[in-house]
């Protein structure tokens, strides 16, 4: 149930500890949903039903696990045939046709005489079975109702999200649990008695009934009746299919991928045995470095290279879930979502790009009743907040163009730049003169939010006012309320045309000195807390200001994965690759990241899911409370004493999970546990209405509350105090510790034991900027790592966090110490990268001369590199020149960013220094890839700079010295020289960059040009052809008496 507010109410501006807070009257209360209970069937959320003597319907006389007819006639006719508790084979019952494998019964017709061979049993014995069956699967609707909730829910439960409307004998519907989903294709509405169809056959014979039941199983032989004619039919199956699907990489590519990575392991173990063997005497310290860089370029490659020794790829059914879910003549009954979107500075983040995002959000194509818009301006900017103001007015006129003409995307900004024929596949006679009026009421909102812009770079010295002459809250930026702004709603959030528009509300959580607010991650949790007050959807969509939802379909795609009966239950978050726009067409700063996200995702994805990267994430509103994933029947363990390991396993209990005690099954559990053992106020802070929220599973507030009372609560969880001695940060929401909170916030969802999932829709979900520009680049890669080695000093370090609870696969754990340790390979790889140089100016070399049985080895390992590389792009589809950036850039990056992250990690670890990140600027420069040769001078250009000089200056001086030398000193030139031009190669979009666009003179010519003209210089000094030479004895080896 979502909350109704008037979109007029104002500005909700408070602080709870100083008892200050606006109060919006004259909200509807909503009534409490009818909730009736039943037997329902453990795999559809249908009544179990009767047999045709008026008995319990028993499909296992082993275990009596709860399963109705229709699911046990398409277990045993499509299916394994088996129990899905006990595993026994399903025997034929009473009424049903038989199937390959059922036992013979001396040779009597099935048809004729099936009703004679059911084995009857005992009232006493079916409940027994029953009641069994409850309670060794899991927690029923009646043990749910008995639970103990707190007064506030009671009587009042959320709004279903199930598929399933089940009819009563009455024709009243019976919400089935979240739980409870039908999955397989079989009609049962039209079987069960108290339907329309089952009324109409009660008045005939029995001859009659059975000849029409006999037709629909098809075993009475020809017949004009068939089922897969029927396009009712069709449709119901096709509904309880799956609503998505894995897709495996073809044997064909991924086998030979795994078979090569087996060489290179074998190759590169034989490379450092010959290279550890054989040292070099006289240049002893450059062999010990190389061979040190070598090692832990070794286990580099080990911890990247396994983690994707699984990838899949994934397909989502989307009609599948519209069949499902989105029922003509029924309630919609799709999940609702809450989107988050978070920004700070209206300078570096424009309010322009920021209202693109938001339409984006408010025109997706999911029903308007289902979704919340949260902005968190966490700047307390009235430029934010008036331009927010206008947004909600042009989105009034925005979202019901989209809908009508069905545009993507739905950012008004992009679609209009678009250099496409958008007038493909449009058949509406008036859509070129609504567009036009379109563009033009755009245009004109982009010179109102413009102009806000303009009028906030100068700040009045009484501070902001707003229209009605009240002072802005949130003029000072780091002392100011809470602030809370519903623009759109179901009461006055109408468009032009009277439909209702989506909730949007403007956020401001409460700044006072003396607190630690956590930057991003602390606004994030205040979102949560807010959203989980005022709407309390179960999943949430997390976007940065600058991603706009590239495809209306985004959230459908998440919701295949989240909603489906057999795959959402343990799936915390749906991931979406990062898609930018506004980047070069040669990417030169690899900034598509495409190698991460096609091929490293993918790989985790067939492990346990990939790592959350900070936005385009929907997450599970339950894994971030910390709660752990429900948790089905399994097997007995053996248990030994701890004398005896190989005889069992010893009883492991979680101190991981939000409860802090024994394991628990699932969410129902961890509840009752929590409700008995601890206080909740201490988990979740001190609002009973929030710790309530957090209960309830299917989403829904409280009926029991009033908005004015939910607006006060909602002041309440946004102060700046309220998370203190709470689990906020450390169990709960977005982890603290690292300003990339993003990877720690998916570590510890995985190490509970959840599972992620990877989305990668043919059109891209979501789109945002990324810098271009050389400087602002390095600096956000600065910004990952050092996030990275915070993470890896920290207690969450996944070389050592979570071992005990065994839940963390050991690829996934690969993964995820991969994702801590990179940046400190920019240690070895700044040596690596002098070395070649040194090695031309001293004239000695790491490798003694090689034989060509040894040189064997170096020949297997670059061919292992090479077709490594090649069948992974193969399998993945990335191509060759985004591999190369990616290379590229792992070079630049790592001698730049990297090591300056590795030391101011370490300073902040060891003297406590801090390091204060600047926001990434989200703002284009006019001209096309104008930033992209702007020149901004950082001390992180320093370090490859100085290699690129000193590599080329070891060239011209190794060069020169072969000159002198003769024709001898050649060979071991080579070798040399095949190293620097390595380093130089890689460093060449570095280069480029640092030279600018240099009136559009080709940097490859400036290069070349002053390469070749040093080594032209001095081959001609040497040669010298103006001067005789004479041939004579040597006097320095004859002497002078000679």
């Amino acid at each position: 149930m979502l909350l109704s507010m008037e979109a007029s109410a104002g500005l909700v501006a408070g602080s709870h500890n100083r008892n200050e807070l606006v109060v919006i009257h004259n909200h509807e209360e909503h009534k409490p949903m009818k909730n009736l209970s039943g037997q329902v069937c453990e795999i559809c959320g249908d009544e179990v039903g009767l047999t045709v003597d008026g008995e319990l319907f028993v499909a296992c006389n082993e275990c009596g696990f709860p399963v109705c007819r229709p699911c046990y006639e398409y277990e045993r006719r499509e299916g394994s045939q088996l129990c899905p508790q006990c595993k026994t084979r399903y025997k034929r019952l009473k009424g049903s046709p038989r199937v390959e494998g059922d036992d013979d019964e001396e040779d009597i017709d099935d048809i004729e005489h099936e009703f004679n061979t059911y084995e009857q049993k005992t009232n006493t014995d079916i409940a027994e079975a029953m009641l069994h069956g409850k309670m060794s699967y899991g927690r029923g609707r009646e043990d749910e109702e008995a639970a103990q909730y707190p007064n506030v829910i009671a009587g009042g439960r959320s709004r279903p999200v199930s598929g399933e409307i089940i009819l009563n004998a009455y024709g009243e519907p019976i919400m089935g649990s979240t739980l409870h989903k039908r999955v397989h294709p079989y009609p049962s509405s039209e079987h069960e008695p108290g339907s329309a169809r089952w009324d109409d056959k009660k008045e005939m014979g029995w001859k009659e009934r059975m000849d029409d039941w006999k037709m629909q199983q098809g075993n009475l032989g020809p017949t004009d009746y068939d089922d897969s004619a029927d396009p009712d039919m069709a449709i119901v199956d096709e509904a309880r299919q799956p609503l998505s699907r894995k897709v495996p990489i073809a044997s064909s590519k991924i086998n030979p991928y795994r078979m090569v990575i087996v060489t290179r392991l074998v190759v590169l173990a034989l490379f450092l045995r010959y290279r550890i063997l054989n040292p070099v005497h006289d240049a002893f310290g450059l062999w010990l470095t190389s061979i040190i860089c070598e090692i832990w370029f070794a286990v580099s490659w080990i911890l990247d290279q396994f983690p994707k020794w699984l990838p899949i790829d994934r397909e989502t059914y989307l009609d599948r879930l519209s069949l499902r879910y989105e029922r003509e003549g029924e309630p919609n009954m799709l999940a609702p979502v809450d989107v988050f979107v978070s920004t700070v500075d209206p300078l570096k983040e424009p309010p322009l790009v920021t209202a693109n995002t938001v339409l984006s959000i408010l025109a997706m194509d999911y029903p308007v009743d289902k979704i919340s818009c949260f902005i968190s301006d966490d700047g307390a900017s009235m430029c934010t907040f008036e331009a927010l103001s206008e947004t909600a007015e042009f989105a009034r006129k925005w979202v019901p163009f989209c809908k009508k003409f069905l545009i993507e995307p739905r950012a008004p900004e992009m679609y209009f730049s678009e250099k496409v024929d958008y007038l493909k596949d449009k058949v509406q006679p008036t859509f070129v003169k609504e567009r036009r009026a379109m563009k033009r009421e755009y245009e004109e909102f982009k010179i109102r939010i413009n102009a806000m812009v303009a009028k906030a770079t100068k700040v009045p010295a009484e501070g902001w006012i707003m229209q009605d002459g009240t002072p802005w809250p949130g003029n000072n930026t780091k002392d100011h309320p809470g602030m809370i702004q519903v623009f759109l709603g179901q009461s006055g959030g109408t468009d032009v045309e009277g439909h209702e528009l989506p909730r949007l509300v403007y956020v401001s959580r409460e700044k006072r000195p003396g607190f630690q607010h956590h930057k991003k991650a602390g606004a994030m949790n205040a979102l949560v807390r807010v959203s989980g007050v005022l709407t309390n959807a179960p999943f949430m969509l997390n976007l940065d200001c600058d991603h706009y939802i590239n495809n209306s379909k985004a959230v459908r795609e998440a919701m295949c994965f989240l909603m489906d009966p057999q795959v959402g239950k343990k799936v915390c978050y749906v991931q979406f690759p990062q898609r930018f726009d506004g980047i070069d067409r040669n990417d030169r700063y690899a900034n598509r990241n495409t190698v991460f996200f096609d091929i490293n995702m993918k790989g985790l994805d067939g492990i346990q899911g990939p790592c959350y990267v900070g936005t385009g994430c929907v997450f599970r509103r339950q894994a971030l409370y910390g709660y752990e994933p429900p948790k089905g029947p399994k097997r007995p363990r053996m248990v030994s004493c701890d004398c005896c390991p190989c005889f069992g396993r010893r009883k492991k209990f979680s101190k991981h999970g939000v409860n802090g005690g024994p394991d628990v099954q699932g969410f129902e559990d961890d509840k009752e546990l929590l409700k008995s053992q601890m206080n909740f106020e201490k988990k979740f802070g001190q609002s009973p209405i929030f710790v309530t929220s957090t209960l309830m599973v299917e989403g829904g507030v409280p009926p029991s509350s009033s908005p004015a009372a939910l607006l006060k609560e909602a002041i309440h969880v946004i102060s700046c105090g309220y998370e203190d001695k709470t689990e906020w940060g450390t169990e709960l929401g977005w982890i603290y510790g690292s300003i990339t909170e993003d990877i720690l916030t998916g570590f510890k969802m995985h190490c509970r034991g959840w599972r992620s999932i990877y989305c990668m829709p043919k059109r891209p979900a979501f789109k945002g900027s990324a810098p271009i520009n050389l400087s602002d680049r390095l600096n956000q890669v600065l910004r990952w790592a050092l996030g990275s080695v915070e993470i890896f000093f920290s207690h969450h370090s996944p070389l050592l966090y979570g071992h005990k609870e065994g839940n963390l696969k050991w690829l996934e754990r690969l993964a995820y110490i991969n994702t801590t340790v990179y940046p400190f390979t920019s240690l070895p790889l700044l040596a690596y990268c002098i070395l070649p140089a040194i090695c031309l100016l001293t004239g000695k070399f790491i490798m003694p001369e090689i034989s060509t049985f040894a040189s064997l080895f170096f020949i297997a390992l670059f061919l292992s590199i090479f077709i490594t590389g090649i069948l992974e792009l193969r399998w993945s589809g990335v191509s060759i020149e985004e591999w190369w950036r990616n290379e590229q850039f792992w070079v630049i990056g790592g001698v730049s960013a990297h090591l300056f992250a590795v030391i101011q990690g370490i300073l902040k670890v060891l003297a406590g220094i801090d390091t204060n990140f600047t926001v990434t600027s989200k703002q284009a420069d006019d001209e096309d890839f104008g930033e992209l040769y702007a020149f901004k001078w950082t001390t992180l250009l320093i370090p490859p700079t100085t290699i690129l000089i000193i590599n080329l200056v070891g060239v011209v001086a190794g060069i020169s010295d072969a000159i002198n030398n003769g024709y001898q000193s050649w060979g071991p030139l080579f070798g040399k020289l095949f190293f620097a031009f390595w380093v130089i190669v890689h460093l060449y979009p570095f280069l480029k960059g640092l030279m600018g666009r240099q009136n559009r003179t080709p940097t490859i010519v400036i290069i070349w040009s002053i390469l070749l003209a040093s080594i032209f210089s001095l081959l001609w000094v040497r040669i010298d052809p103006f001067i005789l030479k004479t041939k004579g004895p040597d006097t320095k080896h004859c002497g002078i008496n000679c």
